[in-house]
């Protein structure tokens, strides 16, 4: 399938795209953690997509599961209204501006930067720090 975004065109495999979804998805929710960390390297390894589009792109694929997490949350009480109220229109606004300072920074920058998002997350979560 051929995508244009900001005047260029990109070619996605839409079935990997739609598998390797399906599986972060399906063990995601096995372990219990958000999948939006491991659909970065699926949409810009995988699909071949340049990071300035897959910084907004990730967003939006975790908005869903975010959105649910979070009305469970609200009804079983460990929901603070007022952090939502300032980090949801805070989201939409990176969403907007990340792609835009994203295509305008080297894609080897960006990618070192998610990389090492990337290796820090692991090691908060396997408890190193």
């Amino acid at each position: 399938m051929k995508i244009e975004f900001w005047g260029q065109e990109f070619e996605v495999n839409v079935l990997l795209g739609c598998l390797g979804s399906f599986l972060i998805a399906v063990i995601s929710s096995m372990f219990g953690f958000g999948g939006g960390p491991f659909m970065v390297p699926l949409l810009t390894v995988g699909l071949g997509l340049p990071m300035y589009v897959v910084v907004g792109s990730s967003l939006l694929a975790i908005f869903f599961n975010t959105l649910m997490g979070s009305l469970r949350h609200y009804q079983f009480g460990n929901f603070d209204p007022l952090l939502f109220l300032i980090m949801f229109p805070a989201a939409i606004l990176g969403g907007y501006i990340g792609p835009q300072i994203a295509k305008r920074v080297s894609p080897v920058a960006v990618k070192r930067i998610a990389a090492a998002g990337l290796v820090l997350l692991a090691l908060n979560l396997l408890g190193v720090y």
